[in-house]
């Protein structure tokens, strides 16, 4: 088993529901940090959904941002293989964010 700290980032350019981090097969993720930003003026709604390998989208975080940041994790973000992390704010070109997690591999394990 090894564990890799890794960062994405993201830039919402649509208002469609966005993929930001999909969990590999053969690896678990422990979610440290979502920072959303929203830099310019005005109000935003945010959703963070997370999708269960085969099932639907669960909303599990909804903020309005006005202009600044914030962190959508609170403590951790347990995802499993396949689950996909997703995210969707109502006007598009205006939020970016980061995700930081640890990425915990279990491809060389044996059984």
């Amino acid at each position: 088993m090894t564990i890799r700290y890794k960062s994405e980032t993201f830039d919402l350019t649509t208002t469609n529901v966005t993929t930001i981090l999909t969990c590999p097969a053969d690896a678990t993720i422990i979610g440290k940090s979502l920072q959303i930003c929203h830099q310019a003026g005005g109000n935003i709604v945010v959703d963070v959904f997370l999708q269960k390998s085969g099932g639907s989208d669960v909303d599990i975080a909804h903020q309005t941002l006005s202009a600044g940041f914030e962190n959508f994790i609170k403590s951790s973000l347990n995802m499993e293989a396949s689950d996909i992390l997703k995210v969707q704010a109502d006007t598009a070109n205006e939020i970016t964010g980061s995700i930081s997690y640890a990425l915990i591999d279990r491809s060389q394990e044996n059984g």
